[in-house]
């Protein structure tokens, strides 16, 4: 666990927005070094300009996380600025909604490009640094954390390319948890898994690559009524960025790994793992708020 954050160094992705940039904040008035990485130039320079302003040494990285070579690059840059990160923060994401097979090869290979490979991209390149610096320094203690979502512990309907991004960012979260385990006891893992927080994620097509967009078809029904949906639900969340960032710092000393920004939803998720136990066909995820799901029903079916 690390328990004093002074002078050491944090890499941040989507740190121009929302969980990536609040975690910035909080760095910067720990005394950290800041490796700060965005695919937004304009919201990466503001959040540079920002932490260097509060005192904080900034390294600030345009790049593209789905990009294997631009992630490495990145890594080559911190190790010559700063040597071997101490706190990794994986939290580059998109959203994409609309009923599953409605989905284009383009929602796929963007969506699980940014969410699975972009948090891939990072554990790959960076853990061996910090492995190394463990190898060297046994003072060193480094924790690395991947934001997922509650949306890759459920699998609520009409969103279903990010649920599978998300499941998969769980599922590499723990094994990557349990493999430092078999060789260190310096490093360790987190998982964070926001449910309904503003920061911006839906508004990330506003990023897309314009050799993953869309340009030449219209959204399906399907995904407007979602994109609709999931900014309602995310702009009336009462949890914000802010309070999310201190929970990772939270987690991060205290060596926790799963951290939820919403712990009473994790009913929901145990009605879900029952259903597995017992075979039983999923459950509503909709139960506890049913107005939901009939409005979502009744608009999909609505001539």
């Amino acid at each position: 666990m690390i328990t004093d954050f002074k002078n050491k160094t944090a890499v941040l992705t989507g740190a121009g927005s929302g969980f990536g940039l609040e975690c910035a904040r909080i760095g910067a008035s720990l005394g950290m070094n800041l490796v700060l990485a965005d695919v937004q130039q304009d919201a990466l320079d503001q959040a540079a300009t920002e932490m260097r302003a509060a005192g904080a040494e900034v390294l600030a990285v345009r790049l593209d996380v789905s990009k294997a070579s631009e992630v490495e690059s990145l890594g080559q840059a911190v190790q010559a600025r700063f040597g071997a990160p101490h706190f990794v923060f994986n939290n580059a994401g998109v959203g994409s909604g609309g009923l599953i097979w409605e989905n284009t090869l383009q929602d796929w290979e963007w969506v699980l490009g940014v969410n699975v490979m972009g948090v891939a991209h990072g554990v790959r390149v960076f853990t061996p640094m910090m492995l190394e610096a463990a190898r060297r320094d046994p003072s060193y203690r480094g924790h690395i954390v991947n934001t997922a979502s509650m949306a890759g512990l459920l699998n609520a309907p009409n969103m279903g390319v990010y649920n599978v991004s998300k499941h998969a960012v769980v599922a590499l979260s723990e094994t990557l948890y349990q493999d430092l385990a078999l060789v260190t006891d310096q490093i360790s893992a987190s998982v964070l898994c926001p449910f309904f927080v503003p920061t911006g994620i839906t508004q990330s097509a506003r990023n897309r690559p314009q050799d993953l967009s869309q340009s030449d078809c219209k959204p399906t029904k399907s995904q407007l009524i979602g994109q609709a949906m999931s900014e309602k639900a995310v702009s009336s969340g009462k949890v914000s960025a802010a309070d999310v960032a201190r929970l990772v710092f939270d987690a991060i000393t205290a060596k926790q790994f799963y951290i939820y920004s919403h712990p009473r939803a994790l009913g929901t998720v145990q009605t879900r793992l029952e259903d597995i136990m017992q075979s039983r066909n999923p459950s509503d995820p909709f139960a506890g708020k049913p107005e939901i799901g009939a409005g979502l029903k009744a608009a999909l079916r609505a001539d």
